[in-house]
């Protein structure tokens, strides 16, 4: 229930449509693939952070959802996906890739593709970039492009939009960075800057103060970017660190070494008092290829009486649980919360996604 609110809270969609995602550009070289020659049609969907927890290659696409509660009620749910596509076709001679990128959407968190003959496309991919690369044979008996037919990707009865949601929205202010697309298949990662810092952040960080005088005060992201952002700052160009451990009981010719580690604070020069030396976090529910900034403190300039803080829940009744009455031998119980979210400036976020893993 908690993790289910939780994904409210960040990714909650009542208004932001993704529509149809453009038809993708496709191509094909290179030699050493094992997919067969042939013409190869794809189609892409987008999808938002629910539909991109919701959707997998093999469960395929989750497109709507009806579901009947204990009290008897039937809500139809959508499960974060936009409609599909019109199909490209390209051929491909034995060796070659077959290579497809779409323009991205600013809502959408990652793409999936179907590919096939044309008429017979299949889901074979979800990636969080806007491209793909596909070098093997493709699946031939997972959900099939006909079952997307229309746009899923928001609720407007049953949700509010979430932080990520509200951050990328046209006309939020919030800082929202959309990698390139770079290389198609391979994406565009993250930067080093040569001098222990990412290019990306730090530029989010300069944009937010110039144009709000706001800074991000913590970083939220999935482990493959924690990973990427470590490989980023501790390089060559940097200077490698290693730790040793004395031996408090002062003895010769002994020493500890501490293998591994990551990056767990990043400093942001861009704040009032001489900057600040925020954490970055793992978040289970950050997407990879997804970075958001986050300001915990609304500057005093903002703040008034109708605008207190940068979000804040308001609950007209936290969690409560009900014991249904028993109608057949199965007992049921409902835990429930009722609240909305309430975000009064969505300039003290930045997001940065679309970035490729590397």
């Amino acid at each position: 229930m908690m993790l289910k609110e939780e994904m409210a809270i960040l990714a909650g969609n009542a208004s932001l449509q993704l529509g149809t995602p453009a038809t993708p550009t496709l191509s094909a070289s290179g030699s050493g693939a094992t997919l067969p020659a042939g013409t190869y049609s794809v189609i892409v969907v987008a999808l938002t952070l629910e539909g991109y927890q919701n959707s997998s290659v093999t469960n395929g696409v989750a497109t709507s959802k009806t579901i009947t509660g204990a009290d008897g009620k039937s809500y139809t749910l959508s499960g974060g996906s936009s409609n599909k596509s019109s199909n490209a076709t390209q051929a491909v001679t034995l060796g070659q890739t077959l290579f497809a990128s779409v323009t991205a959407i600013q809502g959408a968190v990652a793409y999936a593709w179907f590919a096939g003959t044309t008429g017979s496309e299949v889901l074979q991919s979800i990636t969080t970039i806007n491209s793909v690369a596909f070098a093997a044979p493709l699946a031939t008996t997972t959900q099939a492009a006909t079952a997307v037919t229309a746009d899923n990707s928001a609720n407007a009865a049953y949700a509010y939009d979430g932080l990520l949601t509200t951050a990328l929205k046209a006309g939020s202010n919030a800082y929202v960075n959309i990698m390139a697309t770079g290389s198609v298949g391979a994406g565009t990662p993250l930067t080093a800057s040569g001098r222990g810092s990412v290019v990306e952040i730090d530029t989010m960080f300069q944009k937010m103060w110039d144009n709000f005088e706001v800074s991000p005060t913590v970083l939220y992201v999935n482990s493959q970017e924690l990973k990427n952002i470590t490989n980023k700052v501790l390089s060559n160009a940097s200077g490698p660190l290693l730790r040793y451990d004395s031996r408090a009981d002062g003895s010769e010719g002994e020493y500890d070494i501490t293998a591994a580690g990551v990056v767990s604070f990043y400093y942001n020069p861009f704040a009032v008092n001489g900057g600040l030396r925020i954490p970055i976090r793992i978040h289970p529910r950050v997407p990879p290829g997804t970075i958001i900034g986050w300001a915990e403190n609304l500057p005093i300039q903002y703040q008034s009486n109708e605008v207190p803080n940068v979000a804040e829940i308001k609950t007209r009744q936290d969690y409560y649980q009900i014991d249904w009455p028993p109608v057949t031998r199965q007992r049921q119980v409902g835990v429930y919360a009722e609240e909305v979210l309430t975000v009064y400036a969505p300039f003290a976020m930045g997001v940065i996604t679309n970035i490729a893993n590397g």
